[in-house]
């Protein structure tokens, strides 16, 4: 996708200027559910994006009054339960994106929202912001990533009182759950967002791509097998490019200019 360019989709635009792509749900009326088919859309966006060389950073976002207030509800009940049933690959396309990806949240991230924020790397909110995994109050559970993204997050115990009760839980308190990277008066979310953005451009976008993928990789695997990703990406790294600008800018005393090799 080149500079400048917005591609419409199913209830989100795309746009995309200077190096950041910007994804943002938009549907007007509904609080920017997230419609079935969107989910897909969404999925086959970000695998673009991550293949865009020109595309350094991503931003994920709502427009008007909220992020988004979750799905289509009634549209669940017209696919087959093995459909539903795999939802969470489509909603995990952030976190298998190569790119860093940012999610601006402001008003509520409910349901398949919240699921798509957890999926990022980085959520910057507004202080009037309000998470939640509603669905047992529809008789069912979070089905695309919610209840195991959220329990390696904040520990079982929380996350059970967060989705077993369906309660929604304020911006402050999930900073101190760590569920948010920074929470900024809604005036401000903005310039939070451009801020964390200008600190990226600024590193390289081959170690970027490595760290997030030995950390999502690694994560839940046993300590030796963490310690070998880890370790195998750190020797790739010594044979590039960025890596040697990095040393040679730090024994200059200048900034680095990293090209992503």
């Amino acid at each position: 996708m080149t500079e400048e360019q917005t591609a419409r989709h199913d209830g989100f635009r795309i746009e995309t200027a200077a190096g950041v792509a910007r994804i943002t749900l938009d549907v007007p009326g509904k609080f920017n559910r997230v419609s079935m088919p969107a989910r897909d859309e969404l999925a086959q966006a970000f695998a673009e994006l991550g293949r865009d060389a020109s595309v350094r950073a991503i931003v994920l976002a709502g427009e008007g009054d909220a992020f988004t207030a979750g799905g289509d509800i009634a549209g669940f009940l017209q696919r087959e339960p093995e459909e539903v049933s795999r939802l969470a690959w489509n909603v995990a396309a952030p976190e298998r994106c190569p790119k860093p990806v940012i999610a601006r949240l402001h008003g509520y991230a409910f349901g398949v929202g919240l699921e798509l924020a957890l999926a990022c790397d980085f959520r910057i909110a507004s202080s009037d912001l309000e998470i939640a995994l509603p669905e047992i109050k529809l008789g069912m559970i979070p089905g695309s990533g919610g209840t195991q993204r959220l329990a390696r997050m904040v520990g079982l115990g929380r996350a059970k009182d967060i989705i077993m009760r369906g309660r929604r839980v304020s911006a402050d308190e999930a900073l101190t759950l760590g569920l948010v990277t920074e929470v900024v008066p809604a005036a401000d979310l903005d310039a939070a967002v451009q801020r964390l953005l200008d600190e990226l451009a600024e590193l390289s976008p081959l170690a970027l791509t490595t760290l997030k993928r030995v950390l999502n990789t690694a994560y839940d695997a046993p300590l030796h097998v963490g310690l070998e990703i880890e370790g195998f990406a750190y020797g790739m790294l010594r044979s590039s490019h960025d890596f040697r600008e990095g040393v040679e800018a730090f024994g200059e005393k200048r900034k680095p200019e990293f090209d992503g090799s």
